[in-house]
């Protein structure tokens, strides 16, 4: 079989679609990942050459009164057509897309050829891009079951969120001397995402305050545009991180 994932954007899209590209290609499947032009995509799959990968000029939805909107449609139907002219030469299967603008215009494309298409959620509150697409799948898989109420007119299935097979179960003792922790401080893992996210970064730098003498330790994943002011903020109040 040939499958094609649409999973670029962001890591939350990204990583889970690379999990069950994982599980197909040691079914014994053939898969192209369809990616964003960002580099968080660039670089996670940096290294990995067992999948064919192309790349898609979609955006994000702006605002309709933004006149960037037009960017968007534009990038949409060189999306949309490139992956037609893709689909011609792969002839796919099944289409799945993992959430994301980055998923529609592939998932369009493989219901004007009569493929089967599927999206999968995982947040417990789906994204526009989700709620739009999913008008024209065979179904939609969800990481929560909370989250089946937003597609009642779609057949739904319980499926989880995947994990990449490299993510494996460590002992807690292990872990922590991986990462550099002490055993006998608790730990607080601050994140906002696979790129970080500036609005906790600000609140925690805010808070660090507070946290002096704290018998704490930190782990805060800042992403790269605010690592150093994140960094400088900890030593500043002496805070472990």
């Amino acid at each position: 079989m040939n499958a094609v994932i649409a999973c670029g954007g962001t890591g939350g899209h990204l990583f889970p679609g690379i999990a069950v590209a994982e599980v197909l290609r040691d079914r014994g499947h053939d898969v192209m990942l369809l990616i964003s032009e960002k580099d968080i995509d660039a670089l996670a799959l940096s290294g990995r050459t067992n999948f064919r990968v192309e790349k898609l000029p979609t955006v994000g939805l702006p605002s309709a009164f933004s006149p960037a909107f037009f960017g968007f449609i534009r990038r949409f139907y060189e999306s949309l057509s490139l992956c037609r002219s893709l689909y011609r030469k792969f002839k796919p299967q099944v289409v799945l897309g993992m959430g994301g603008f980055t998923s529609t215009a592939p998932v369009l494309a493989g219901r004007i050829r009569g493929i089967a298409t599927f999206i999968h959620e995982s947040n417990a509150i789906p994204g526009k891009a989700n709620r739009l697409t999913a008008r024209i799948v065979n179904a939609v898989m969800l990481g929560f079951r909370e989250c089946a109420p937003f597609f009642p007119k779609t057949h739904t299935e319980v499926t989880g969120t995947p994990v990449r097979t490299e993510l494996v179960r460590l002992d807690r003792k292990v872990a922590r001397q991986k990462l550099g922790l002490h055993e006998d401080l608790p730990t607080l893992l601050v994140m906002g995402g696979s790129q970080g996210a500036s609005g906790i970064n600000q609140a925690l730098i805010k808070s660090l305050p507070f946290l002096q003498g704290v018998p704490l330790q930190v782990i805060h994943l800042s992403g790269a545009r605010d690592e150093r002011l994140v960094a400088d903020n900890y030593r500043r109040e002496n805070v472990p991180a």
